[in-house]
């Protein structure tokens, strides 16, 4: 408060300093402004009062619509303030051609409005934290939000307007954050008519998850193709609008966030309702007996997850919404629920029907070990027919001596002995009638 009060001091003894120095010179008022806005010294000294003019005004709203400010929004504040300086030095950069003191001012006023887009939608949020929303709180919440959409309205008109009537400028750029700031208030006002929905019902609103999820689904689709239809038109009549970059990967990564939660969020609750068992008395006996979620005792539907660890299901079902792991252990519900389908036993093969007894049998297949079966006719056009090789016999017992001085190329005399003939291959056969 001290610091505030001394740089308010000090920036407004330096603007009276320069104005008083510039009338002094001048004796006129349409010369002294002239000397003001050609001399760099005066113009700074005339920026940095007016950006603690803007840092004044911010913390007198900052009081009527949110009072005292938590640890945590402060924190966000100033790191999201960050980034979007850096964005705009950026455009500056971009539209250097336009710069000028309306350009800054432009620019000041984006960034102002920013930070109560912010600080709105971080408020809102505390509404599920908080047990206790007083009738202020309602009265403040909807003012600001209203003041803020009636705002980004008439600027997007203004930029639409400047647009068609002179052509592609900066404009352009201030009508896309205003859009980008209406769809931020739109869901931040319907996240307000859910949590305010919420703490007006006696027992927990379990379908609250599911509208919050598809609410940024919604809403997060919108900013994809706005952030799309910008870089399109960009590129197309000025340039590649480099600090567009950062956001637009955000916006596109929070969609893919928000589709992926909501397929893994039914397949989640889809496990929950067919696999996992609901907890009986002897569980519940053996367990703590209070749901972590909401802090009640569990006496039925109550749902056991494959960890071993016990929760209401309409509590499950809400969790399973924004994140797919128990909230205990943090174990992934499921890849665990795939895991113990993968390791379930596969069903016993039904009995083959019995055969009639009329039914012929099936041939043996007439194939020696070893060899390959014989092809079916018609699948090699410019060969024969291919016979199948014959089965080998069995094992003849020895020869006697007598039959051994027979001649070598009687066919007879070899089977009197009681030799078998050789088999050939399949491959030999093959080669012998093709060539």
């Amino acid at each position: 408060m001290v610091r505030a009060i001394l740089v308010t001091a000090t920036s407004m003894a330096l603007t009276g300093a320069v104005v008083a120095h510039a009338y002094l010179l001048k004796h006129q008022f349409y010369p002294t402004v002239v000397y003001l806005t050609k001399s760099s010294p005066s113009m700074a000294v005339l920026y940095i009062q007016a950006f603690v003019l803007v840092f004044l005004l911010g913390k007198f709203m900052r009081k009527v619509f949110f009072g005292q400010l938590r640890a945590a929004e402060m924190e966000h504040l100033i790191e999201r303030s960050w980034y979007a300086v850096t964005e705009t030095c950026l455009a500056f950069t971009v539209f250097r051609d336009d710069f000028s003191p309306r350009f800054v001012a432009l620019f000041t006023l984006l960034l102002f409005l920013k930070c109560f887009h912010w600080l709105a939608e971080d408020r809102v949020d505390f509404m599920e934290r908080s047990p206790n929303i007083s009738w202020v709180f309602h009265l403040r919440v909807l003012s600001l939000l209203g003041l803020l959409a009636v705002m980004d309205f008439l600027f997007v008109n203004h930029a639409c307007h400047s647009i068609i009537t002179r052509g592609a400028s900066v404009q352009l750029v201030f009508g896309f954050e205003y859009a980008i700031l209406l769809t931020m208030v739109l869901t931040t006002f319907i996240k307000y008519i859910l949590h305010t929905v919420d703490l007006q019902s006696e027992n927990p609103w379990d379908n609250k998850a599911v509208y919050m999820l598809y609410t940024e689904l919604f809403t997060g689709f919108i900013k994809v193709l706005l952030y799309i239809a910008f870089m399109t038109i960009m590129i197309k009549v000025h340039t590649f609008p480099l600090f567009a970059i950062r956001p637009m990967y955000l916006a596109m990564r929070q969609f893919k966030k928000a589709v992926t939660d909501a397929i893994m969020s039914r397949r989640a609750i889809r496990n929950m309702n067919t696999l996992y068992p609901d907890a009986t008395p002897e569980d519940l006996q053996a367990s703590d007996n209070v749901c972590i979620i909401c802090r009640e005792e569990m006496v039925t539907g109550a749902k056991k997850l494959p960890c071993n660890h016990i929760f209401h299901s309409s509590c499950l079902r809400s969790w399973f919404q924004r994140q797919q792991t128990c909230p205990t252990c943090r174990m992934d519900v499921l890849r665990a629920s795939n895991n113990n389908q993968a390791q379930a036993p596969p069903p016993a093969p039904a009995p083959a029907p019995a055969a009639p007894a009329n039914a012929p049998a099936a041939p043996a297949p007439n194939v020696a070990p070893g060899m390959l079966p014989g092809f079916p006719p018609g699948v090699f056009p410019f060969w024969g027919p291919f016979p199948a090789v014959p089965p080998p016999a069995a094992a003849a017992p020895p020869a006697a001596p007598a039959a051994a001085d027979a001649p070598a190329g009687s066919t007879d005399t070899t089977q009197a002995a009681g030799k078998t003939p050789r088999t050939l291959p399949l491959t030999t056969v093959i080669l012998t009638q093709a060539i």
